[in-house]
């Protein structure tokens, strides 16, 4: 009879990845190294995509979109980041979902297909007013995260599309894309309004008591 393996316990298992989280702050990784990494892998998924090599440009955005996300997560768990880098975070991950959509529109160009290229504009601007309603809206003191098309949304029904180009998927996925990313410019906007007419209200009672 073979022995089952010897799991190590809880405590050890904590003690190794504490250890191991320790080394990685105090290296020189920077959270601005991950998003440049991030941003240099979806400039090459652009590329691919671009030369019709849709199934590893789709590898290389979900490995750089995967580096977007973590680097957020390491400013807060190192205590590296900066102001200077969350906005270059914020300013790339508005160009590396630009660039893939552009190679994507290229890719529809090519292939003579007009509506499909036309729907990808209105993705870009859809995906732009998502970020600038969210960035105007906190300017206003307003949170504002709702929506049903967030990045991690919209970048899952990309890379699907992507990767299953051959199979017909990447038109249905910029259709998609366009749609959700439209409906969420709208519920942002709605919320927006709702929020700041519920702060005028306790100020214009207050107003009517004096």
């Amino acid at each position: 009879m073979s022995t089952p393996p010897i799991e190590k316990p809880p405590r050890e298992r904590g003690a190794y990845s504490e250890a191991a989280r320790q080394r990685l702050i105090e290296s020189r990784l920077t959270p601005n190294a991950i998003s440049l990494t991030g941003f240099l892998l979806c400039a090459v998924a652009a590329v691919l995509v671009w030369q019709d090599h849709l199934f590893w440009g789709g590898l290389a955005f979900v490995v750089g979109s995967v580096c977007d996300t973590l680097d957020g997560r390491y400013s807060r768990m190192s205590g590296k980041g900066t102001q200077f880098g969350a906005f270059l975070d914020s300013t790339l991950d508005r160009i590396e979902e630009g660039i893939v959509l552009t190679a994507v529109a290229a890719v529809f160009a090519k292939d003579g297909d007009d509506f499909a290229a036309a729907a990808v504009v209105v993705a870009v601007l859809a995906s732009l007013m998502v970020s600038y309603t969210r960035a105007r809206a906190e300017a206003l003191g307003v949170e504002c995260k709702v929506g049903i098309a967030n990045r991690a949304v919209r970048v899952v029904i990309l890379s699907i599309g992507i990767l299953f180009a051959d199979l017909d998927a990447l038109a249905p996925a910029v259709y998609v894309l366009a749609g959700l990313g439209t409906i969420t410019v709208l519920q942002r906007i709605f919320h927006v309004r709702g929020e700041l007419k519920r702060a005028e209200q306790p100020a214009a009672s207050g107003d009517l008591q004096m």
